[in-house]
């Protein structure tokens, strides 16, 4: 059996945006019905684990429950009958159980561990994969803090109650085991014992309920502490720019206080639970001992079955202590669940097609704007509002527009009656607006077509194969150069290389003595802003796609490197089509087009030449950007006021 890594095949098949493949014959679909459907799946997708588990810490607990037994039978028939023989017999036995159930307790304990560990990944990548398969929607579906919340201490919620459900079905068995033990010893203290037991457990279940309740708050609060967290670690630059720091950093300390309140009205109601248990156990281990000594002077319970008796006492503390933790386990999974249901059960909004179109490489028409781009041109696009010339880039390559307001998931079902349930319901209502407001983009034409085909006709991984898009979200990830430069290791050393030339990235190749497996950190720390944005546009270029379309692709390097990429780059895309989005005039000089672009319409288009001679309005953007390229050096002091505001945009946005 292979316990770790677990292999997971979920959302594999993609008919839902466009392509045909059939789903794998292993393919893991949770069930998302409801927070319990959930949990009852992900402990069955590893029944065997939980089997050998069960296994194993019923012969780890098999001292404590046959123990006692033979503990009678050593102080009757040994010690008080002087049969040393006897004593001997029954006691190498107990060593033996005992080796026996230290062997098991070594095993369970790594197998508990593999459990927790397999469950806990499991829905690591069951989110990683539903990411994947929503691509840029998801983001505007979950911020992106819910979705780390789910990833990480939802996910490890789950691994928790994985690993406890072994040792609860154990604790029943061990539980079943005592009792036709103590019943044959002695129906009354037995019947004693077995109903208290149960017993000790229902009375506790009332305080579950707010416990659950106040575990959904916790949840809820900190949830959406982990969202700010985020989003003030993501937009740091731009807070320091604004002078913000201060106001995010208050608001993230008034919703820390908020959470650490519901922190400790959690844990209180988890120590009323949790003393429920010690005085009720302590309270049948009394009356046991009282009944039991009371047995003795009557004559019917000898001094070894007492014995017995008060260690059977002793042993189901162990699976009662077992439910109660298992309890509080449960609880926490459900309100996990509540969350990762909601980003599990959400679907690409992408119609299925019954029929692709066949497309040769031609012009690119956006028609709500008037957009052309002519195959294997460079064609600018140029607009005083960043974001109208980002929302075009967005839609000529099938992306959803990215100005909208992402909704917490939220986990109050069971708040009837309080604040958090209304804003549940309206969270919920809210979503739910989001979702069908997708669909409705995602039907019918696109409204943008490739060759005279609206793209809407042709399946969307061929729209993304052959229409890439990079804009200033794009990152920089962890790992060697070559697998930031061709993740995919699709490319020889020779391409790159090339690749790395066009964006005048060869300084990032020489910072690095093992050359090509030389070691990038997370996020490309170490590299300067310029470092990383060439890195990424290095990226894009070795994919080659028919049209490439670029965000303000230069927005962070010094007036000379700009100079030399402007210079490189379109011999490098020779023959296929480039789409960018830009105010430089070092970019605008290399144009074999340029469209100008006022309130999301193309107001005028041609050479730099002609329109800094005949439009006026573009002649004031152009030039605006040239006196702010003059005026400073240094790696980020071309970007004009435009295209930083582009670039913080663009980060806020969590675009992709």
């Amino acid at each position: 059996m292979k316990l770790f890594p677990p292999d997971i095949h979920a959302y594999t098949q993609v008919t839902s945006t466009g392509a045909t493949a059939a789903a794998r014959p292993d393919e893991e679909v949770p069930d998302t019905r409801s927070p319990l459907r959930f949990v009852l799946w992900l402990l069955w997708q590893q029944k065997g684990l939980i089997a050998i588990t069960t296994i194993l810490i019923s012969v780890w607990w098999l001292p404590g429950s046959l123990n006692p037994r033979i503990l009678t039978m050593v102080i009757d028939q040994g010690i008080i009958a002087g049969n040393w023989s006897v004593t001997w017999r029954w006691t190498l036995v107990m060593v033996a159980i005992i080796v026996v159930g230290v062997a098991a307790n070594t095993a369970a304990s790594n197998i508990s561990v593999s459990s927790w560990l397999v469950s806990m990944f499991r829905v690591t990548k069951l989110v990683a994969r539903k990411v994947t398969q929503m691509s840029h929607v998801v983001t505007r579906r979950v911020p992106a803090g819910e979705m780390l919340s789910v990833a990480s201490s939802d996910a490890d919620a789950f691994g928790a109650i994985a690993e406890s459900f072994g040792r609860v079905l154990a604790a029943f068995l061990s539980f079943l085991l005592v009792s036709v033990i103590v019943l044959r010893e002695h129906v009354m203290l037995g019947l004693v014992m077995l109903i208290a037991t149960p017993l000790i457990v229902i009375l506790t279940t009332p305080a579950l309920r707010p416990l659950q309740r106040a575990q959904m708050v916790e949840r809820e609060r900190s949830s959406k502490l982990t969202g700010m967290a985020v989003d003030i670690v993501s937009g740091l630059r731009i807070l320091r720019g604004v002078g913000g720091e201060r106001t995010f950093g208050d608001n993230y300390a008034r919703q820390s206080q908020s959470v650490r309140q519901a922190g400790v009205r959690t844990g209180s109601w988890w120590a009323v639970v949790d003393a429920m248990g010690t005085v009720t156990n302590g309270a049948l281990l009394v009356g046991l001992t009282w009944l039991g000594l009371r047995e003795v002077q009557l004559g019917h319970l000898t001094i070894g079955e007492m014995v017995g008796f008060f260690g059977y006492a002793m042993f189901l503390q162990r699976p009662v202590q077992t439910f109660f933790d298992a309890f509080q386990k449960w609880t926490a999974s459900l309100v996990s669940a509540e969350k990762t249901i909601g980003l599990l059960s959400q679907e690409p909004p992408w119609p299925a097609q019954s029929s692709a179109a066949v497309v040769a490489e031609g012009q690119l028409i956006d028609h709500p704007s008037g957009f052309v781009a002519d195959p294997g041109q460079l064609t600018i696009i140029v607009s005083a509002v960043p974001d109208d010339s980002a929302a075009l880039a967005d839609r000529l390559g099938r992306y959803l527009p990215a100005d909208i307001e992402r909704v917490d998931l939220g986990v109050s079902r069971e708040l009837k009656g309080s604040a958090e349930k209304q804003e549940w319901q309206k969270r919920a209502a809210a979503r739910a607006q989001q979702v069908r407001q997708d669909e409705t983009l995602a039907a019918g034409d696109w409204g943008v077509t490739l060759d005279g085909v609206d793209i809407a006709q042709i399946p969307l991984p061929e729209v993304r194969r052959r229409i890439q898009v990079s804009d200033a979200g794009a990152v920089v990830f962890a790992g060697t150069l070559q697998s930031l430069i061709d993740p995919l290791h699709s490319h020889s050393r020779d391409q790159a290389e090339q690749a790395l030339w066009a964006a005048s990235a060869e300084d990032v190749w020489d910072a690095f003595a093992d050359g090509w497996q030389g070691r990038i950190d997370e996020r490309g720390r170490g590299l300067s802003g310029g470092q990383r944005q060439r890195m990424v546009l290095a990226r894009s270029l070795l994919l080659d796609p028919e049209v490439l379309v670029l965000v303000e692709p230069t927005s962070a390097v010094d007036a000379h490197t700009e100079a030399r990429i402007a210079e490189r780059l379109p011999d490098f895309r020779s023959g296929r089509t480039t789409i960018m989005t830009t105010v430089s005039p070092l970019w605008l000089r290399q144009a074999d087009a340029i469209a100008f672009l006022v309130d999301g319409q193309v107001l005028a288009s041609g050479s730099h030449a002609d329109l800094m001679a005949n439009c006026p309005p573009y002649r004031a953007v152009v030039v605006r950007d040239d006196s702010q390229a003059t005026a400073g050096g240094g790696d980020a002091a071309s970007a004009s006021p435009t295209a930083a505001d582009s670039t913080a945009d663009h980060l806020a946005g969590e675009r992709r």
